[in-house]
Formats: C-alpha cells, sequence, structure tokens
C-alpha cells in the first residue's frame, strides 16, 4: 500500500478495493484509442455503477453513457448525465419511467428489434436504436432483415429513429488480439450495412453504436462506426486476463479477504469471502487456465503463485493450491490479509455497495457508493 495510506485494518472484510492508479490507466488507454479510431466513446457503466468513476472516465465533463438498467439512468441522471443510452431490449411496461426521465431533461434512448416495441416506443415518443446481431450472441436483427426497414419505418413516422448499435458478445469466446479484431470487423461491417439498408430506404440513421471490451481494444478500422461501447475496461478481471486484453496487472478491482482457519490435513486455508463476496461466476472454467473463483495475491496485491480460491460457500472461501501445482502450501497465518482477483469484475462489484480506493497518489484510502437496483 502506498505511504501513509488507510491501514486495511480498518477495514471489515470481505471488502472491495480498487486501486486508483489501474484503474485510470485503463480509462486511459481506451479514450486514446477511440481518439485514435476517429469515434466517439460511449462507455458502459454497468460494471462501475458509480458516478465517482463516471466523472472520471471524461476528466468530470458528463459526457454520454451506457446503462443496462432503469436504477442507473436515473442515479446517473441525477449525477448530471444527460446523454444515456439503455442497451437492453425495451419492455413496453418500461416506458414511463423513460419517458419521466426525458422529461426531466435526460436524452434517455432505448433499444429494441422487434415492430411490437418499435410500435410501443414510437406511442410513447422515446427514440431508439435497432439493435442489430453481428454474431448470434443474443438479441438483433440481421442486417438484411426484412423487419430493419419495417421498424425504421415504424419509428422514423414520428422521429424517433436514432440509428442502430451491435454487441459481438461472442467475442468473449475468443482469444487474442488478432481473434477480436476479426470479431471487431463483424461489429462493423454489421452495423454499416444495417445502417445503409435504413439509409437506402429513405431512412434516417445518424447513430452507428458497436462495442464491447474486447472489440474495442482490438479494432483496427471503424469506418462508417460513429460511437465504440465498452464496460468492464475501467477494472478488467480475469476472465479478460484469459483472453488476452489484458494482463493480471492491469486488474484493478480485488475483494480484501481475511484468514480464518486451516485444514492442513486438506491443504486449505480458510477466509472469509465466499460466494456473497466474490459472486459464484465460474467463468475461468472455460478457459485454458481455470482461475477457481479467484488467484490469490498477498495484502500488497502481489500473486502468490499457484494459490486460488478453489471452492466457496456463502461466507466460506478455501484457498488451495491450483490442481497439478508442486510445492507445499505456503504458511499463512490467522488474521492474515489477502487480496483475490476475481474472475467477472461486473459479478464481484455487484456483491458490495461501496468501493474502497486505493489512491493514485499517497494519502488515505477513500470510500466511493455504488448502487444497484434495476
Amino acid at each position: 500500500m502506498p505511504s501513509g495510506q488507510t491501514s486495511f485494518q480498518d477495514l471489515q472484510t470481505p471488502a472491495l478495493l480498487l486501486d486508483e492508479a489501474r484503474m485510470t490507466r485503463n480509462i486511459e488507454r481506451l479514450a486514446e484509442r477511440a481518439k485514435i479510431l476517429g469515434v466517439t466513446l460511449r462507455p458502459h457503466l454497468k460494471t462501475a455503477k458509480s458516478a465517482e468513476i463516471a466523472r472520471r472516465l471524461s476528466g468530470d465533463v458528463t459526457g454520454p453513457i451506457t446503462v443496462s438498467t432503469l436504477a442507473e439512468a436515473e442515479a446517473f441522471h441525477a449525477a448530471g448525465h444527460t446523454d444515456i443510452l439503455y442497451a437492453v431490449g425495451i419492455a413496453p411496461q418500461k416506458l414511463t419511467r423513460v419517458q419521466v426521465l426525458r422529461e426531466q431533461g435526460c436524452d434517455l434512448v432505448v433499444i429494441l428489434d422487434s415492430p411490437a416495441q418499435a410500435r410501443a416506443v414510437a406511442e410513447a415518443g422515446v427514440p431508439a436504436l435497432i439493435e442489430i446481431d453481428s454474431d448470434g450472441h443474443r438479441g438483433g436483427l440481421l442486417p438484411d432483415e426484412p423487419a430493419l426497414v419495417e421498424i425504421g419505418r415504424i419509428l422514423h413516422a414520428v422521429d424517433n429513429l436514432r440509428g442502430v448499435m451491435t454487441h459481438a458478445g461472442e467475442s468473449y469466446t475468443v482469444r487474442g488480439d488478432a481473434a477480436h479484431a476479426e470479431f471487431a470487423e463483424r461489429e462493423r461491417s454489421a452495423a454499416v450495412k444495417a445502417a445503409d439498408e435504413l439509409r437506402d430506404a429513405g431512412l434516417f440513421c445518424p447513430v452507428v453504436s458497436v462495442g464491447s471490451t474486447p472489440t474495442a481494444h482490438a479494432a483496427r478500422d471503424l469506418s462508417g462506426v460513429t460511437e465504440l461501447r465498452a464496460g468492464v475496461y475501467m477494472f478488467f478481471d480475469l476472465v479478460m486476463a484469459g483472453i488476452e486484453v489484458c494482463g493480471l496487472d492491469d486488474i484493478a478491482l480485488t475483494v480484501l479477504t481475511t484468514v480464518i482457519g486451516h485444514q492442513p490435513a486438506k491443504g486449505w486455508v480458510m477466509i472469509d469471502a465466499g460466494w456473497m463476496a466474490m459472486s459464484c461466476d465460474r467463468s475461468t472454467a472455460g478457459q485454458n487456465v481455470d482461475q477457481g473463483y479467484g488467484l490469490i495475491c498477498d495484502a500488497d496485491g502481489r500473486l502468490m503463485p499457484d494459490l486460488i480460491v478453489s471452492s466457496a460457500n456463502q461466507e466460506h472461501g478455501i484457498v488451495s493450491l491450483r490442481p497439478g501445482a508442486e510445492g507445499p502450501l505456503p504458511n499463512i497465518p490467522l488474521g492474515t490479509h489477502l487480496r483475490i482477483l476475481p474472475n467477472h469484475a461486473c459479478a464481484t462489484a455487484a456483491q458490495h455497495d461501496r468501493y474502497h480506493v486505493l489512491p493514485a497518489e499517497s494519502g488515505p484510502m477513500k470510500t466511493w457508493r455504488r448502487f444497484g437496483g434495476w
């Protein structure tokens, strides 16, 4: 820890730690990339869920953002953000909350992929982007589906067609810059083709929005695209490290835990962080290297080789050597603080109501609130 920082002894564990210097470096990395590619960056704040972090994304300027819940939209609008994309397919029952935010001065835009949604949105007077399927991952229309223009005309008739968007979620299933660059081109080409289909039909399509954390970092050409979205990049995690989007030393989020016992015959060290502190996410299990429920670092953030959280109950975690590792389990005394690198930063952060921020410069630890809900 930096000199002068508040001791971890003042924290109740488990606690969510955020390395401000690493986060800032990650933010600056993608901001520079978006600038080079000539597109607007619209960060996805579903991971951060924090007004303090939102302020740091654009130097205290309340620029365009993406959210995944209306609770996020409401909280970020209260913090001064007025240009917000709600990037989950809209349900008609939620349009009243959207209308309230828009009446309060928030330019909140929704996404959709069906004529039924478009009719509901048009009746509510809410602007929308049409979701495009660029990789078969989730929702959206193929760029050449007849329904695309049908939806476009429904929205255009009431001047609520903003454009198109896509998200290559399948980019999380491949590894390396070249593979992610291929998915980035799929995103670009699908979204641009859809925009061209709408324009050829005489419809207005100003926004062409693409992005995921892997593709945002690997894209080489975004011709025809207007904005780039990404979310977990500000923190990164073991999933992103496993597919080579970042290194372990880029991960800004850790869970502080305390050793509460030992089972020497089993090769276990017991900690007070279970799945309620880390989440049940085991995303790395499908990667080349299974990191259990997370990697173990010492209190200063130094990786402890071959130690993983191998099992978790609600409030108990078990630290052990990873399968195949040789050598004895290190002696880790009762009361020792350890830090856990998470599999999935979004899921881990969601278990906590605040960040304990390790400052980029020497000084006391800060606390930033985070919010949840839908």
